[in-house]
């Protein structure tokens, strides 16, 4: 054998080794990225703003600058406020749980309201004291009927004062509605009539 044919084997050999190498490794390497994608599946996140895409989102027609209002009223210790957190505003913004949450002010600071919300944590009731900014609280309404009524009770005791008369003010359920009488009503009575299955044959009555 020459040594120029020795060569072209031994290139010939190299050649071959390395094509039957090439796709086992290629093919390993893909079946690794196939059983990561199967199996293997990111984490669910849990951050402080997880799950508010929506939830923070500003409604529809209200984006832009937030009006002057907002800064302009006056809050008193006492007072229910509601917790609505706007997602423009990223200071001073309370945790997702608190929002919608409806709370008394117990402290009033330069840019914040101290805020006293009830939170059930297992079998109890917490009172969890937080400070909100401006931003997100807004007056609640909560009360709005409670002070109507008690205005209107004070004018029905002042009325009947002045006549010398004694009533009570509290809240009464709704009875059951009047009896009445049914007048022109005309009993009818409605019998069965027996089947009969020759006449049913021939077409009914």
């Amino acid at each position: 054998m020459e040594i120029s044919e020795y060569k072209r084997l031994t290139v010939r050999v190299l050649i071959v080794s390395t094509a039957q190498r090439l796709p086992l490794s290629l093919s390993s390497t893909s079946r690794r990225g196939k059983e990561n994608r199967r199996g293997r599946k990111m984490p669910a996140g849990h951050g402080l703003r997880s799950r508010t895409r929506d939830l923070f989102s500003r409604p529809f027609r209200k984006k832009g600058y937030i009006p002057l209002s907002t800064y302009l009223r006056t809050y008193k210790i006492g007072d229910y406020v509601d917790v609505k957190v706007n997602g423009a505003v990223h200071k001073g913004m309370p945790h997702k749980f608190y929002h919608g949450r409806t709370g008394r002010v117990w402290n009033i600071t330069k840019r914040a309201i101290g805020v006293e919300v009830n939170k059930q944590v297992g079998n109890r009731i917490i009172r969890k004291r937080i400070h909100v900014r401006v931003e997100h609280v807004q007056p609640s309404r909560c009360t709005e009927e409670f002070k109507l009524r008690k205005i209107k009770n004070d004018q029905l005791k002042a009325e009947a004062k002045a006549k010398g008369e004694v009533i009570s003010t509290k809240r009464q359920p709704e009875g059951p509605k009047p009896g009445f009488m049914v007048e022109g009503a005309m009993l009818e009575t409605v019998t069965p009539i027996p089947y009969d299955v020759v006449n049913d044959l021939k077409g009914g009555y």
